[in-house]
This record gives structure tokens, C-alpha cells and sequence, in this order.
């Protein structure tokens, strides 16, 4: 199994890339890595924070998509109703935009740091966008 570890702000996660359910999903990620940007609070979503990527073309399609995502759960939404983006759920999430709810790629799924998650979405709540970067830990 292959793992990311997933720093946001000071702390540090690592998740399971769900290579079997959502292979290409993982397979366009990891060209995309490293990966930085800032992570904000979902405005629809719940207890979720998310990485705006605009009009980004990821060239996918729906693949192990949810819309009810569980706590420490990543998503890849590929665009069409709403932007592009990542959702990382922290929390209780309904994954949704100004246009209604909305399905993503489940691809990640925290293993390490879930007792970080509820801290991690306060802070991005509270004191605002933090850094967020993606790191390719190999095969584990």
C-alpha cells in the first residue's frame, strides 16, 4: 500500500491512497506531486476544509465518488456543477457547493493523526487559510 503524508499548518497526517477503488484518481495525484497550496474552510460542506483549484483539468470522470464523506476522508472533485478542488473532512460533512450537493473521488483515507483532525479544521476555522502540502511517502 502507498501513503501520503499530508501537512497542514504544524501538523501532520498520513493516508492510505485507495489505489484499489479509486486508481486513477491516484494515479493523476501522484503526478501532480509534491503538491502545496492553502487550504480554507469548506463555506457548504460541514466540518470540511478544501483547496480551491479553480478551472484546473484533472481529465477525470467519477470514480469511487461520495458525497457523505467520513471524518479524515480526501476527495478529488474533478469540476463540471462546481470548481475543481480537494475536500479533506475533518468532521461531519455533506459534500455541496452554492450549486447543491456534490460527489467526489474518495482517494485518501487518513491512517495516522485522525486524533489531529477536529484541532486541524478549528484552526483553518478560526485563524484562517493555512498551508497544506502533499507528500509522496512511497510504498509502506
Amino acid at each position: 500500500m502507498r501513503h501520503l503524508a499530508i501537512e497542514v499548518g504544524s501538523r501532520r497526517f498520513v493516508a492510505r491512497l485507495e489505489e484499489e477503488a479509486a486508481p486513477k484518481t491516484c494515479a493523476a495525484f501522484l503526478k501532480m506531486l509534491p503538491f502545496s497550496n492553502q487550504v480554507i474552510h469548506s463555506r457548504w460542506s460541514g466540518e470540511a476544509v478544501w483547496v480551491p483549484l479553480a478551472d484546473f483539468d484533472t481529465g477525470l470522470d467519477f470514480e469511487n465518488h461520495t458525497s457523505h464523506p467520513s471524518r479524515g476522508d480526501v476527495l478529488l472533485y474533478p469540476g463540471g456543477f462546481s470548481e475543481t478542488e480537494i475536500l479533506f473532512a475533518y468532521g461531519s460533512c455533506r459534500f455541496a457547493s452554492k450549486m447543491g450537493q456534490l460527489a467526489g473521488n474518495h482517494f485518501l483515507t487518513v491512517v495516522e493523526g485522525a486524533d489531529q483532525l477536529m484541532d486541524m479544521g478549528r484552526e483553518v476555522l478560526w485563524k484562517g487559510a493555512q498551508w497544506v502540502r502533499f507528500i509522496d511517502l512511497g510504498k509502506r
